[in-house]
């Protein structure tokens, strides 16, 4: 598996301790090789994030990423869980997606 990285990701991911770098590389290794671990809890999210997913990478961190191509996922972001959730919406921009309103009835 090959992780491209952006520039948000890399910027967060150098600023952590050095212990939570450790705990980074193991978990990026472990979800190379099975993505879908139990330790991961890999995740697809909702609402705005959903073409989106999320791994543990420790009790309170949170690493989002994207499906890039059949070998390459997108390191979006990683935190705090309620600091990622919190920042997030209002960073990544939306996929293009028809709106569920467009159709539904308003009372």
């Amino acid at each position: 598996m090959i992780f491209a990285r952006t520039g948000k990701f890399k910027k967060k991911a150098t600023k952590l301790p050095k212990k939570l770098k450790l705990i980074l590389e193991e978990r990026l290794l472990l979800f190379a090789n099975k993505p879908f671990h139990t330790l991961l809890n890999n995740h697809a999210l909702h609402g705005s994030l959903q073409s989106y997913r999320s791994i543990n990478i420790t009790g309170d961190y949170r690493l989002i990423y994207e499906d890039y191509s059949k070998d390459t996922v997108r390191l979006i972001d990683i935190d705090t869980h309620s600091n990622l959730y919190d920042n997030v919406v209002t960073s990544i921009p939306p996929k293009k997606t028809k709106s569920i309103l467009s159709n539904a009835c308003l009372v």
